[in-house]
Order: structure tokens, then sequence, then C-alpha cells
């Protein structure tokens, strides 16, 4: 497999770097060179390259002002008519290199975003008057553009008073509580609530400029070119410099740095988190609230960081470890000292493979969460998902656990590589997963080693948002009646592979900067049964519902997604009947069946659907009173859902509790990681599922007997 992404990259690098040499001159603009770049990249890396055509520029045309203005908050009719002449027209543009219609709309975003910013604060001089009565529509695709610029302010009051009347009605229902548990308190006014709701709104207003101000063209430019890519698949897009090393940061799980998080507020940068394990926690240097007001490379002068980009800050920060960096911090208490820091790779331990043993009628199960396949690209053999599940495996069977619940509910995936590694814990060989690349040729995955970490009972837990490398896994697993599927009809039906190539080495003799990257996808993948998992998903054995149930969120709503189809089986082998999963699964399904917290969910899930599709508001307060009053009275009965309780209980492994009695931070997160799994439902009947295979292994009865 790395052979032939390297393969694909030499392709397009080989290619291109005569061509790029000849273009320099007649396209000095690093902007346009881009444009360049990336349509040749797309047009001769992606699996199934779209038609650059009218349809084409349409989309891109909507796409790109949707990303710039969702909202319809900044551009009036007459920006919209201004820009209508490009809408069939960028296709041309694009292959021309041109940026024209770029040009155009960020000038006048800026001078709209200026406006805005000069008009808004006396939009929250006067105070609202809830008692009228009118309503917002936030279904914003079909809310037409401002006529007129005084027409916009009516847009954005109406938007402040959508804001403002969710927070007023909390601090008035606050100050009623208070009222009604000490009946001396004097409660404010709907005159001073009405004050703070619009001081609170004047403060979320000053941060949402101070971000738009951080952006620079560049960040806009971004937005453009993925308007571009998204119409060849919607995970097909362009990595920005700084967007490549978070890409990077989450598929490893790790970076190196100082192991702070940053945030700017009022022009100034804080610490809002301290990463357990990294350098500042081992020193206990720098605490959340700190500000940092200068950074120091060693030997360098200090530079003042006061109003500086916040990825410009960190990129100051971050460095290789073992590397010093010196910051000037001023502390919660106003004094100012000077921190010497030695940069080292911080983990992030809650993006990293974590498991405990559950406990049920004198056995032992236990339960491995993955919340992604993450891997270090430049070197596998550091830590990754495969090495990590395996280390798990084993402290769970040195345990003696009885079965496993293999939870992949919310992991959107990660190296492919490293579910073949996984895989084949559970088996003894053979094919995993088929790939097919750009221009047809077909590959097959397989585990070669005949060694099994386990062989037990083995549930795998998924839901909606379970996507791409998750899908891999659960799909052959299912295939080899090796584990039962049990969670959401299907999980997201992400069937593609990405490769992200470097622009940087698409063209010799760069002199613009970093031009960063493209993801671009290269590969679609399909069970071992011949199957896609593309836009189809995996079904479960046992559907489960949950409130997003009736919710479009897979790959079948999103924009441009690639087509399902089938492709010849491989070779495989069944580990099992299936008589014995059979059995189980129809116990599930009876269990389910009789439970009424699975009706009540099933309940709220069309509830939430229902509240999805509602766009239209009251800004009316009575009005939203009343439809506060229903809506609590649907949540109340919801909250029943909160007070499930399973029977099971956990037990946290001898080797975590080492490391977390080190650690309070750590502590506390596994604490409530096993509080919550214990009110989880659907690891509950995980477990009931694997207790069910457990009777079944151990018992001499016919299964035919046990069923009737």
């Amino acid at each position: 497999m790395m052979k032939k992404i390297a393969a694909l990259t030499i392709l397009v690098i080989g290619t291109f770097v005569f061509f790029a040499f000849s273009t320099l001159k007649s396209n000095p603009s690093k902007d346009k060179l881009l444009i360049e770049i990336v349509s040749y990249v797309l047009s001769r890396g992606h699996f199934a390259p779209s038609e650059i055509n009218d349809e084409f520029s349409e989309n891109v045309y909507m796409n790109y002002l949707n990303g710039i203005d969702s909202r319809h908050q900044f551009f009036i009719k007459a920006d919209i008519n201004n820009f209508n002449v490009y809408k069939k027209e960028l296709d041309d543009q694009i292959k021309a290199s041109k940026i024209d219609f770029f040009n155009l709309t960020h000038e006048k975003f800026l001078q709209r975003l200026e406006q805005v910013k000069s008009f808004y604060p006396g939009l929250l001089e006067k105070p609202f008057d809830f008692s009228i009565k009118e309503k917002i529509n936030v279904n914003y695709e079909k809310v037409p553009h401002a006529a007129s610029l005084s027409e916009l302010k009516k847009v954005w009051r109406k938007f402040f008073k959508f804001n403002a009347l969710g927070t007023f009605a909390s601090l008035k229902e606050a100050e009623e509580r208070k009222q009604k548990e000490d009946s001396t308190y004097v409660p404010k006014t709907d005159a001073v609530l009405e004050q703070e709701t619009r001081d609170a709104l004047r403060e979320d207003m000053k941060i949402f400029f101070e971000v738009r101000d951080d952006l620079n063209r560049n960040d806009y430019f971004s937005i453009y070119v993925n308007a571009i890519a998204l119409q060849f698949d919607p995970h097909t897009n362009y990595l920005a410099p700084s967007a490549k090393d978070r890409f990077d940061q989450n598929i490893s799980g790790k970076f190196e740095g100082i192991g702070a998080r940053l945030t700017k507020r009022n022009q100034e940068i804080e610490i809002v988190e301290v990463i357990s394990g990294g350098p500042v926690w081992r020193d206990k240097l720098i605490e959340p609230g700190d500000k940092i007001l200068k950074v120091a490379q060693v030997n360098e002068n200090p530079v003042d960081v006061m109003g500086m980009r916040l990825d410009d800050v960190i990129k100051l920060i971050k460095g290789p470890k073992g590397t010093q960096v010196f910051l000037t911090i001023e502390k919660v208490d106003a004094s100012i000292v000077v921190v010497p820091i030695t940069r080292d790779v911080i983990e992030l331990e809650e993006a990293f493979a974590k498991s405990t043993i559950i406990e049920k009628d004198g056995k032992q199960f236990g339960l491995i969460n993955l919340p992604r396949f993450y891997v270090d690209f430049k070197n596998y053999g550091n830590r990754n998902a495969a090495t990590d599940v395996k280390k798990e495996i084993q402290a769970l069977k040195a345990q003696g656990v009885s079965g496993i619940v293999f939870d992949l509910r919310n992991n959107g995936g990660g190296s492919l590589q490293t579910v073949v590694d996984m895989a084949g814990y559970f088996i003894e060989k053979g094919p995993i997963v088929q790939v097919k690349s750009t221009g047809g040729q077909k590959q097959i995955l397989k585990d070669d080693d005949s060694s099994i970490e386990w062989d037990g009972p083995l549930v795998v837990l998924v839901n909606e948002f379970s996507a791409s490398a998750s899908e891999i896994l659960a799909a052959a697993l299912q295939d080899y009646k090796r584990a039962i599927v049990l969670g959401s009809k299907q999980t997201y039906g992400k069937g593609t592979v990405q490769n992200v190539i470097d622009l940087n080495q698409i063209i010799s003799g760069n002199t613009y900067g970093d031009l960063g990257a493209m993801k671009v996808t290269t590969d679609k993948f399909y069970r071992i049964n011949g199957g896609s998992t593309q836009l189809e998903g995996v079904k479960s054995d046992i559907v489960f519902p949950n409130r997003y149930s009736y919710i479009d969120t897979g790959e079948k709503d999103q924009e441009n997604p690639l087509e399902w189809d089938r492709i010849t089986p491989a070779n495989y082998s069944l580990w099992a009947s299936g008589e014995p999963y059979a059995y189980a699964i129809e116990r599930s399904k009876q269990r389910l069946a009789d439970n009424p917290f699975v009706h009540l969910i099933e309940e709220q899930a069309k509830w939430v659907k229902s509240r999805q599709d509602d766009y239209a508001f009251s800004l009316n307060y009575q009005s939203f009173l009343a439809q506060e009053e229903r809506e609590k009275k649907k949540t109340k009965k919801f909250k029943k859902l909160s007070e499930f309780q399973s029977v099971i209980s956990f037990k946290t492994l001898p080797r975590d509790l080492q490391l977390i009695q080190k650690d309070e931070v750590l502590k506390e997160k596994r604490v409530r990681w096993e509080e919550s799994l214990a009110k989880d439902i659907y690891v509950d009947e995980a477990v009931n599922v694997l207790n069910d295979l457990v009777k079944i292994k151990g018992s001499t009865t016919p299964i035919a007997q046990l069923k009737s």
C-alpha cells in the first residue's frame, strides 16, 4: 500500500516539475500558481475526477460564497448581482489559473466586514423590545440577501435579538430561582437583565471580530481552493500549512511543543489548558490563566506577541524535541516571569486506545475504546493504534476476561494500515479489505500473521459517526462472522481512501514559501464480500436506535459523494458457522423490543428530527416562553434516559491504576469515563450479548433447544 502511495506521489511530481518551471514566469502570483498546481493534482490524482464545466462553476460559486457568508450577514443584493457574472465563468478561470472572482469577492467582503464592524455597536445601544411579535427565519439558504446596507442593519438587529432572547430568558429564570430559594432576595429588574444581555453580546462580537481580524488573505483563499476541491468529493480538500500541521497532529495523536493549549482574548495570548505529561505539566511552570507576553528562541531577542495571530504565536512556541524556548509570562497574580521550557513530544492521551474491565454475573469482560486509528506516518514503528490495541488486548487477557467489547463509536477513521494489522488480531489470517485505485487497479490487503491475540466472544459497537477505517474493521469482522456489530442502522458510509500530497514537492525552485498540501481521494475500498462501504456503510447485526437515528449525518447526505458499487469478492473462510451469533442476535432483539428505554430513545430521535426541520423562531418573549414550556415537557420526559443505570461495574486495570495515581487529571478523566460507561445503555446491551455468547460457548445444550 505504501509503495502505491509513493508511486502516485512520484507520478504527480515527476510529470509536473518541468511544467511548473514554464509557468512561474507567466503566473508570478502565488495564488495563481496554487490554483494551477491544485487543478493539476486533482485532474491527475483523483479517483474519479470531475469535469470542470459550467455546472462545476456554479457549484464552486455557491460553495465559496456560503463558505465566507453562510448566514447572508455581509454581502448585499448588489454585491451578489456583481458576482453573478462569474457564476458560469469559474471553470474557465480555473483552467486559466485566473483569480479575478476571488479578488473581487475578497475585497468586497473585507469592505462589508468593516462596515458591519462600524455599525454593529450602534445596534446594541438601544434596548431590545421583546414584547413585539416578530419572527426570524434561520434557514439562511432560503433567505435572500439584504437589498441595501440599511436592510443589512435590520438583519443584524434581528440576529442580535434572536441571540439575546435566550440569554435574557436564562438570566430572568435564574433571578426567579434565587427569589424562590430566598424570599429576602430582591431580583434584578428586566431592564437590568436586558442591559446585561446586550453587554454579553458586545463581548461576543468583540471576540468575533478579533478572530476575523486574525484571518489574512491566505485564509480566505484556502476557502476558495476548498470550494473547488469539494466538487470532486467531500473528503478531497486543500490543507494550508497550519491546517497540514493540525492534520498531522490529529492523525498521530501527538506533537512537539511545550504541552499547553492557547487562546487569543482581547489581543492577548492566554493559557487555557496544560496537557498532562507535557513539559509545562511536569515542571509546573505555567498554569491556566497565565498570559504569554513574549517568546524567545535560544540566543535571540524576545518577540512581543501582543496582537499577533494565534497561529503565528504557536509557530514560535512549537519546535523539535530537546530544543528550548523562553516565554515571558504574566502570571495570574500579575507578576512577570521569564520561563525556560525544553520542548518535548506531547501525546494526547484522550486520542489513544484505552480499556477497562467490566464485571457482571460473576464474569469479567473487557472494553476497548478507540477514538481514532492514529499513526505516525513518518515512522510506523512509533506509537500507533494497532500496537496500542494489541497491548490492551493482552492486558485484558491477563485479567482473564471472557469477552471483549470493541467501542468504535464516533471513530472517524485514520490509518488504513493500522486497520489491517488490528483485524489480524482476531482472525488466523486472510484478506481484510480490497482497494481499487486511480486507474482501476485492484489490491487485496491481507493479514499474513497466523497468530491470534483474541479468539473469544467479540462485540463491535458503532454509530452513525463511525467512519472510514472504523467501517473497514467492522465490515471485515462481520464478513468473517468473527464479531457481532451492534449500534446504529448503518455506519457513516465513507468508503474512500485519501492520500496527502505535499504541494511543495510538486515544483522545483519554489520561491513562494510553504504551499501546503492536498488531501486527495485516490482509492475506494471494498469489503472482502465485494460490496463497497461507500454510502451504505456497515449495517449493524443488532440495530439499537440513538438520538441521531433520523438526522442526515452520513456520507450520502454530503455534497458530491462517490457512488456505491461492487467488485469481485475475495477468497476467505468464515470464522464460525454463525449459529451462535444468530442465537445471541435474536436474544438481543427480544431484549430491545421489551426495553422501555429503547422505545423512549426512538421517540427522542423523532423529536430531534422534527426540531431540526424547524427554522422559524419567535422573537416575542411570551411566545418564546410558551415554546420553551412545550420543549421542557418533552425534555423532562427524555430525562428519564439519564436515569438508566447498568447493573454492571467497572474496574481499572492494575497497569492503569499505577499511572493515574501519579496524575490527578488523568485520574479524574478515568473516573468520569467509567461513570459514563455505567450509564451507557449501549455498553450494557453489548455486555448482555457477550454474556449470551459465553453461555453458548460453555453450554452442552444444543442451540436449537436453547431457542425453544
